[in-house]
Parts: structure tokens; sequence; C-alpha cells
């Protein structure tokens, strides 16, 4: 049931990142555009890291994925040179505030956050969404071991990932999936992962 990514995933990809894009509920009719969470979250990955996209398909398409890049900083510098340029133009007459959720993704596209400092010692990072019926069932740590044996095999030391202090029950989940607290920002965990050689 968890296969490689194939570029004929992409649009699914994109409306499971939508489906679960308010903290894990459903984000449908909150956004302007529909397409612009993938567009932060889920397009880099599947254009700049492929390899390291894998997909949860229970036999009617993608339902869930785990996305990585191998080196986060590499990662944010190729984005700026060839992924964020063209969405600043595509977006660019989009107001900050519109629609009810918009003002977020549409910052992140026009000033990305910095890559956490956390990246020194977990340089991998990882993005994971599966929809609710997929949850609480095992697949998400399957997803996260395979994506982190293909980042171990790639000489990553570790892994880690960003999660909102809000969202209580993906930080539950990530703990219990062996992450543990690296870094706190204002709005956000940074959680990492020791990955084996």
């Amino acid at each position: 049931m968890i296969r490689p990514y194939h570029p004929d995933d992409r649009d699914a990809l994109y409306r499971v990142c939508l489906r679960t894009g308010d903290s894990g509920a459903d984000a449908t009719g909150r956004y302007r555009d529909p397409r612009i969470l993938g567009d932060v979250f889920v397009g880099p990955y599947l254009e700049l890291h492929p390899e390291l996209a894998f997909v949860l398909d229970g036999g009617a398409g993608a339902e869930g994925y785990v996305l990585g890049a191998l080196d986060s900083i590499a990662f944010a510098a190729e984005c700026e040179r060839t992924w964020w340029p063209p969405l600043r133009e595509h977006y660019r007459d989009a107001p900050l505030v519109d629609g009810i959720m918009d003002g977020f993704p549409l910052s992140w596209i026009r000033q990305p956050p910095p890559v956490p400092a956390a990246a020194g010692e977990f340089p991998s990072h990882l993005h994971i969404d599966l929809l609710p019926h997929w949850q609480s069932g095992g697949w998400g740590r399957r997803l996260i071991d395979r994506l982190c044996a293909a980042l171990a095999t790639a000489g990553s030391p570790g892994v880690h990932l960003i999660v909102g202090l809000s969202n209580e029950h993906a930080i539950g989940f990530y703990r219990h999936v062996g992450f543990i607290e690296v870094e706190r920002r204002t709005h956000d965990l940074i959680l990492g992962r020791v990955l084996a050689p």
C-alpha cells in the first residue's frame, strides 16, 4: 500500500494536503485558490525530490503521503532559485488577507521562514499527511519509517519536522514515533529524529 510517488499522483496529493490543511482537519473551501497549500507544502518536494516522496494508496489512488528533503539548507536555496519565483508571480495580485486562511500560505510564498537551526544536527526534513480514515492505524509510522530508511541510505544523520504548537494530536504522534523536541518557536515546535546509519 505504500509505494513510490508517480507524477500522476500530483493532483491527488494536493487534494490530501487541502483535506488535512487545517491542523489535520479539512480546509476545503477555506482558501481562495484550493491549490495554494499544495503549492507550498507538496509541490516543491515533488519537483525537487520525487525520489523521497512515498504514497499511501489503498487501491483508489493516493490518500496519504510523506515527502522529504535530504538537505534542508540546499532545498531552501533551490526553492528560492526555481520554485518560489513563479509562484510569487502567479499569486502576485492576491491580497494577504483574503478569505479565511489565505494569509498564511501567501506569506510563506512571499517570504519563506528560515531553515531551523536544528537542521545542523538534523539536516533532512519531512512533511506528512494522511486522510482521517488512514490515521491511527499505524500507516503514519510506516510512511515515516519508509522515508527515514531512504534518508539514512542517502547518508543523512537526522530528520526534523515543524508542527504547530496548537496541533497537540500531531505532536503526540510524532513523539510516539521517535521524534524529540529540538527547538521551540513562537507558534511551532521543531522535532527531530536521529537516523540509524
